[in-house]
């Protein structure tokens, strides 16, 4: 059964002859209803992150965070927006994946401090090597590698990537979707002995 929504100017975008659609911002919202609350910060995370051009073929992000908040000021009736407006304080620009997301909730619900995201190792260098997130504090680095981790060149790239940040002093804490199923255990528990034996 379909039914009636109010739409604003930019809200409904066009994508090819006759084909509407609600924008990033918009459907976020329309989507709080559906999606549980560590989902909808998740999506959210995707919307506004920094894309990377040489792989995405696009430069700016989907959305922001001013133009999510700007949708929840313009709708502050509409089902969802408290929901909405709880997730948007949880989001942040930086999580390259759902999977990097749901690491970074998860700390935070078992009491960690929040991670840095895309820790560059020599600002510097155009070149340097990255982490996921990470303590710079404690200089322990986090990497969540995908399934595109396990193919020869990417592999390759995370060792020397891995052994860029130990030779400047790091720890290095390799995640996978392993990891995920029983919700980052080891992560933790690791973290836990870091924060024990390198914390001031």
């Amino acid at each position: 059964m379909g039914h009636r929504v109010r739409a604003l100017a930019g809200e409904v975008l066009q994508h090819g002859p006759g084909v509407l659609a609600s924008s990033p911002a918009r459907t976020w919202l329309e989507l709080a209803n559906e999606l549980g609350p560590v989902s909808l910060v998740a999506f959210g995370d995707q919307l506004i992150r920094q894309p990377r051009p040489d792989f995405e073929g696009r430069s700016e992000p989907y959305t922001t965070r001013s133009a999510l908040a700007e949708m929840l000021r313009s709708h502050p009736k509409m089902k969802g927006v408290a929901k909405c407006r709880a997730a948007l304080e949880d989001m942040r620009v930086g999580a390259d994946s759902v999977p990097e997301t749901l690491l970074r909730l998860c700390l935070l619900a078992h009491g960690f401090p929040e991670p840095e995201l895309q820790i560059v190792l020599k600002p510097s260098d155009h070149f340097s090597p990255s982490a996921d997130m990470g303590y710079p504090g404690i200089k322990v680095a986090i990497q969540y590698d995908g399934g595109h981790h396990l193919a020869d060149d990417q592999r390759r790239r995370d060792v020397r990537r891995d052994a860029a940040f130990r030779a400047a002093g790091w720890a290095v804490i390799v995640v996978t979707a392993e990891d995920a199923r029983d919700d980052f255990a080891r992560v933790r528990a690791e973290l836990r002995a870091f924060f024990a034996t390198r914390a001031d």
